[in-house]
């Protein structure tokens, strides 16, 4: 089961993220980023993170520890944005919080270009991604984070930020199993990722067993309101159905399909050029965020 500690002080905000999470010391003598219950994304969320977080580390993917932090506002009283502090306050009790990686950077388009990926570690990753519907891995937000071991080994890719995964669980009978995504400009698309090498090794291992203490993990409380179920058990009877199902319809949705560099890179090209004709004057000198070049993309560090 996952650690259960008690955060003793409140040290910043996260605002590159949409939910807002914080670096939180607890009394493990541990920092950790932690995402909040009372975010807008809510408690669906932070049941995305465990599952998927807890079964890439079952799969031997690089992810960092999860914990669950239980929080009182009182030790955030000194944050002086409103905003926040309401976050806070909607947040008093259990919360989740992911191992701070120290000096960990963001895996930019930028970055991309010169690390090394081996084409079977890009295909497991994109393999979890399409199984676990997680449609937030892009060029544009890769979710990925670079940690250097300062010369003990080569920086390694590490997996973070899965609250948009699952993307199931918002409408249960409307998403069938099978269910293709569009996986073309995922992060790793571009290093020949061995996705069918990666079917052929992943998806045996995903037995309803694992499946069953992946989602044990994850406390009664943030699976108690899901409409349409009785209990806990039964929101993680369907997890387990649901994703046994998709592991035996790989052959599906298995995105083998990936554009270039160069192909991205005109892509980009053409959007911006249809959003410049689509402007009026005065708005032509606005820059279009989503399709700017790598170089000019934002490189701090993000936590969704």
């Amino acid at each position: 089961m996952l650690r259960e500690v008690t955060g003793v002080r409140y040290v910043t905000p996260l605002r590159t993220g949409g939910s807002v999470p914080g670096v939180v010391e607890a009394d493990d003598l541990g920092t950790y980023v932690v995402k909040f219950t009372g975010s807008a994304q809510g408690r669906k969320a932070l049941v995305a993170e465990v599952i998927v977080g807890e079964l890439a580390r079952a799969l031997g993917l690089r992810f960092p520890e999860l914990v669950l932090v239980h929080f009182d506002p009182e030790i955030a009283a000194h944050e002086p944005h409103q905003e926040v502090r309401d976050l806070l306050n909607a947040s008093t009790g259990l919360n989740l919080g992911m191992d701070y990686l120290p000096g960990a950077k963001d895996f930019t388009p930028e970055v991309s270009k010169t690390f090394p990926v081996d084409p079977l570690e890009a295909g497991r990753i994109i393999w979890l991604d399409a199984l676990t519907a997680n449609v937030d891995r892009t060029t544009h937000s890769s979710n990925l984070m670079v940690w250097p071991t300062f010369g003990i080994a080569p920086p390694r890719l590490w997996l973070i930020d899965h609250g948009a995964a699952l993307v199931f669980h918002h409408r249960w009978n409307t998403s069938a199993p099978d269910k293709t995504y569009d996986f073309r400009h995922h992060a790793l698309g571009h290093y020949a990722p061995d996705t069918r090498a990666a079917d052929a090794e992943l998806a045996p291992r995903v037995t309803d067993e694992l499946l069953r203490e992946v989602t044990a993990e994850v406390p009664d409380a943030w699976l108690a309101d899901d409409p349409g179920f009785a209990t806990p058990d039964e929101v993680r009877a369907a997890y387990v159905d649901y994703l046994s199902a998709r592991v035996k319809a790989s052959a599906t949705w298995l995105p083998t399909d990936f554009p270039s560099r160069e192909e991205l890179a005109a892509e980009n090209v053409l959007r911006a050029a249809k959003t410049q004709r689509g402007r009026p004057d005065w708005l032509k000198q606005v820059p279009d965020l989503h399709g700017k070049p790598a170089a000019e993309q934002d490189g701090s560090v993000h936590f969704g």
